[in-house]
């Protein structure tokens, strides 16, 4: 089943989740089973894909219930990545991903990683003063979602955190942008349209709220998410800028979700996944691993009273 477990190598649960949610994607194992295997041993053990598939075949070779990552864990470490420190998933997300990338030889390789990933929208921001318009594409790894609103109240679903991100925000104040057509600063409106969504989409919920006084703490409340998402149903013809083609890809069912417990300064990381060559949903607790059900997986969901 692949359903095996990571032990943690000190607060390394944070990147055994992360490291459990790409070998589970099909997809992506389809890609990193093709890599170019560097030439020397030196250069094996600082390639990131490599040590990645490395530890794929001793985790589906082996008959034990976890297995250590700690070559893997080595070769990060001499990219920079730090060890036995609590990280931010979705900050360790992208960098494995970059690391991934930039080591990747092949450019056929490249192109389906991103393809698998990658994000495009486009963002226009339109002079409220005059029609002086600009518009620019841009790539990301993620969807940050805001759990809360512009008035920094509770969102209450996923459906509400898409709908904020994408609505119109008003650049006023400190936040107005220079128009060449007037010649000064005026106020914009800004608006970002979904162009392109990758095959697996990446949402990150933005739980960890910074404030003026520099202190930061997690929104906790509950928010809960489908199993199956429609992108077409949630966002409205304004908000998109693609054609139906592209449009009727938008459609996906849920695959894993990384979840955090505990506050800004400590917690767990686990993450429920589920089997694409299976359809069981499976909890990967560090080296415990476990099958659970859709019920188990809502308790991800938020609210200090929900336990995982």
């Amino acid at each position: 089943t692949g359903a095996v477990g990571l032990y943690n190598l000190g607060q390394s649960c944070c990147l055994n989740s992360l490291l459990q949610v790409f070998l589970m994607n099909i997809h992506f194992t389809g890609i990193l089973r093709r890599i170019t295997v560097p030439p020397c041993a030196g250069q094996r053990k600082r390639n990131v894909p490599y040590q990645m598939l490395l530890l794929l075949e001793k985790m589906q070779c082996g008959k034990r219930k976890a297995v250590c990552p700690t070559d893997l864990a080595r070769c990060l470490s001499a990219h920079r990545v730090e060890l036995f420190v609590q990280h931010d998933a979705a900050q360790l997300f992208l960098h494995l991903w970059n690391l991934i990338k930039k080591q990747m030889k092949k450019l056929e390789l490249v192109e389906e990683l991103s393809v698998l990933y990658t994000i495009c929208i486009q963002e226009h921001l339109a002079c409220q003063n005059c029609s002086f318009e600009i518009k620019s594409n841009s790539s990301m790894l993620t969807l940050p979602l805001p759990v809360l609103d512009s008035n920094s109240r509770r969102l209450k679903t996923l459906e509400d955190c898409l709908k904020c991100f994408f609505y119109p925000e008003e650049l006023t104040g400190q936040n107005m942008c220079f128009c060449q057509q007037c010649g000064r600063k005026t106020p914009f409106l800004q608006t970002l349209k979904l162009v392109h969504l990758p095959q697996t989409l990446t949402i990150h919920l933005k739980r960890f709220c910074f404030e003026k006084s520099s202190n930061t703490h997690k929104l906790s409340h509950y928010l809960p998410f489908p199993q199956e998402l429609d992108f077409n149903a949630v966002l409205t013809e304004n908000q998109c800028q693609a054609d139906d083609n592209e449009k009727a890809t938008w459609q996906y069912g849920l695959f894993a979700v990384v979840a955090h417990s505990g506050s800004t300064s400590y917690g767990h990381y686990c993450a429920y996944i589920r089997s694409l060559t299976e359809c069981k949903w499976y909890c990967f607790n560090d080296s415990e691993v476990c099958q659970v059900s859709w019920d188990d997986v809502k308790c991800t969901y938020g609210h200090s009273n929900l336990h995982w």
